[in-house]
């Protein structure tokens, strides 16, 4: 598969819209941690991941749909930008949680909260991030009334599940040591882990709030699974890069045993000594694998072709949300915020 055309290394999509949509978001997230800000060994924690910074794709993908599914909302379009930051709150939180349930050493560039503060203090306060964020989503929908609050709770909480199940699956696998996966039992577990919450929701949000609840929130739902999909593909494989700007640990996800599709693919091509030496590896708990061991695998997965097929898997489903989108926002108007959703395909290849 020839994807190179469609998908060339480019700028980010909408940059300048971006930026702007991030600073007003995070002018509200403070403004909701500064709650918290005194709090003796919780608020200092809470706004540490929010402050180092991020893409924040998740908050203008949800501002940008308001935008496309309103009637001539401005950019402070107070429901819209309390719902962002609803979102990189929960997001936030959910990184902490991730982080202590992986065992990551590092994250955006620097050691992980439970590495700095220790485990419990980084499980509090990833609680209390998460508990923290309905109150800006609440204060988004009581202004729109009661069928939009309802519409809101509702994808809030399927999110929720499909979110956790997700989880459940991952790390089910790892602690069970399953290894007779198929592509298709990682797409499910993409699907629910990253699209739901990473792409979907945000984009559900948008639509509620910006139609006032006159656009079915299902209508975006395709868009946000197919490229939740390329999004977390091209993540497991910058995992694997020797990038210094990719901001997490080199690896790690071979050292965490996480069923990643090369890590699949990668098991299904393999010779039987080969395929022994993988379980075996897999089997090991994360202080006792080696990097010599981590370092064969991972070229094990370049020889087999695992990096090449999840690369083109990858372009795939980019090209799936493409189609998606096309339909989706049909006869929309030109505007910024169509043009840097129908740019996020090849953002996800080309992010920094």
């Amino acid at each position: 598969m020839d994807a190179q055309p469609l998908f060339a290394p480019a700028e980010p999509p909408a940059g300048s819209l971006v930026a702007r949509y991030a600073t007003s978001t995070r002018a509200e997230l403070d403004r909701y941690l500064a709650i918290e800000k005194n709090a003796p060994y919780l608020g200092e924690l809470m706004a540490e991941y929010p402050g180092r910074g991020g893409k924040m794709m998740r908050p203008a993908i949800c501002i940008a749909n308001a935008r496309i599914f309103g009637d001539d909302l401005g950019e402070d379009y107070a429901p819209a930008i309390r719902c962002a930051a609803a979102i990189e709150m929960l997001h936030n939180a959910l990184l902490i949680h991730d982080d202590v349930q992986d065992g990551s050493e590092e994250r955006r560039g620097r050691p992980t909260l439970h590495a700095i503060h220790g485990i419990p203090l980084a499980i509090n306060a990833g609680d209390a991030l998460m508990f923290s964020a309905f109150q800006p989503l609440l204060d988004a929908v009581r202004p729109l009334g009661s069928e939009v609050t309802r519409q809101v709770l509702a994808v809030t909480m399927t999110m929720a599940r499909q979110t956790a199940e997700g989880q459940a699956l991952e790390l089910g696998w790892r602690d069970r040591n399953i290894t007779d996966l198929t592509e298709a039992d990682y797409l499910q577990m993409a699907l629910k882990k990253t699209a739901w919450m990473g792409m979907i929701w945000p984009a559900q949000l948008g639509v509620i709030v910006g139609s006032a609840g006159y656009v079915d929130p299902e209508h975006v739902m395709r868009f946000g699974y197919f490229l939740g999909l390329a999004f977390q593909i091209e993540d497991d494989l910058r995992n694997l890069s020797d990038d210094p700007g990719y901001g997490k640990e080199r690896n790690g996800d071979l050292f965490e045993g996480k069923r990643t599709l090369m890590l699949i693919h990668v098991r299904q091509a393999a010779s039987s000594s080969e395929k022994k030496r993988i379980d075996s590896f897999m089997a090991m708990p994360r202080e006792e694998r080696s990097m010599k061991d981590v370092d064969w695998l991972a070229k094990l997965m370049r020889d087999r072709g695992s990096i090449d097929h999840a690369r083109e898997v990858a372009h795939a489903m980019a090209g799936a949300a493409l189609h998606e989108f096309s339909m989706v926002y049909a006869g929309k108007p030109p505007s910024e915020d169509l043009d840097y959703l129908s740019g996020l395909a090849n953002w996800v290849f080309a992010r920094p």
